[in-house]
């Protein structure tokens, strides 16, 4: 698994090591979940936004 170094307050830092602790889960492990989480409402609030788009486009058209 690569490796990747970030920059964050400490802060930060503390509250993800506080719910890590809480979850019994490691610190790459709760933040791998976070991105996964936020990619995945990312792209599917773009998807939304494309499909509305689409429905709105083809309401015109009829």
């Amino acid at each position: 698994m690569a490796r990747v170094l970030i920059s964050m307050t400490d802060e930060f830092l503390g509250t993800i090591d506080e719910i890590a602790e809480k979850e019994q889960r490691s610190r790459s492990e709760l933040i791998r979940e976070a991105l996964r989480t936020y990619m995945y409402k990312t792209r599917r609030t773009r998807d939304l936004a494309y499909d509305a788009r689409n429905a709105s486009i083809l309401e015109l058209l009829l």
